[in-house]
């Protein structure tokens, strides 16, 4: 039977720039994840319940999709994006320790080291984060160029496995890179989560490929996906969000938010059922 639930904000986006501040601290409300570090005075009607332990990281996953499903146009998730999503990046951003991201994806895609609109600069000091989220690159095969940007912030790591090849581990090494192993012979969730956590980041945003967020459902540690909705069809032979060669698991969801905006996207927020 259909009702409605309170918790589901159908709602449009403030008729405004995505990067006008009162934008942003309206989709800061939306997207709080009730953490003293991730809220905004007065957010409290889409917010949701943290970790008991507040140890354990909590980790959401930020994604963009066409309609038909596919992650890609002509091989980049940003050809999918809008102003309206660009805002809603630099929110998550903006509530993150860290962002975690396939080495792959983040060369594709042209990472640079992560930065935070000064709309938040007051609030991240106020909770005692640095001024901007570190990097966490994830390779098994660190074919990672050596003069990739990112590498040069001290804040950067590699987080690969032991069986990675020695001689990109040390091409890597000899530019300064800090590599960690975080598996054997994959790179394991279990391993970044419980990294992540000695680092004291509290607060982890994955931002794909598919590889990843596939390998982190299998071990049911997404706690949240954000999850934008292009506007096109695509066709071609795009892959969709998450993939994993193991057993497929069932993980339930609940929407939190939707949102839509003047450019025909649908902004989702799903996370974990209590």
């Amino acid at each position: 039977m259909f009702h409605l639930q309170k918790a589901i904000h159908v709602t449009p986006a403030p008729e405004a720039e995505p990067d006008d501040p009162q934008v942003l601290r309206w989709l800061a409300e939306q997207y709080s994840t009730g953490s003293p570090a991730t809220s905004v005075a007065g957010s409290t009607s889409a917010s949701t319940s943290r970790s008991q332990d507040d140890d354990v990281p909590y980790i959401r996953f930020n994604m963009v999709a066409s309609v038909d499903g596919a992650v890609t146009h002509n091989g980049r998730s940003g050809d999918l994006g809008g102003p309206g999503d660009r805002a809603i990046f630099q929110v998550l951003r903006a509530h993150a320790d860290i962002v975690v991201v396939g080495a792959r994806t983040a060369t594709t895609e042209g990472y640079g080291t992560p930065t935070v609109s000064p709309v938040f600069a007051e609030d991240r000091d106020r909770a005692g984060r640095a001024p901007a989220p570190a990097l966490a690159l994830l390779s098994r095969s660190l074919d990672i160029p050596d003069d990739f940007a990112p590498l040069d912030d001290p804040g950067t790591a590699i987080l690969t496995c032991r069986s990675a090849p020695a001689e990109r581990r040390d091409a890597l090494a000899a530019v300064g890179a800090r590599i960690v192993d975080c598996g054997d012979d994959s790179v394991e969730p279990d391993a970044v989560r419980d990294w992540c956590a000695a680092q004291g980041h509290r607060d982890v945003l994955g931002e794909g490929g598919p590889t990843l967020l596939g390998s982190f459902i299998v071990a049911d540690l997404v706690d949240e996906l954000c999850l934008t909705t292009s506007p096109h069809l695509v066709a071609g032979d795009a892959g969709r969000i998450a993939h994993d060669p193991g057993p497929a698991p069932l993980r339930s969801l609940r929407p939190s938010v939707l949102i839509t905006d003047d450019h025909d996207f649908l902004y989702q927020r799903w996370t974990r059922r209590p």
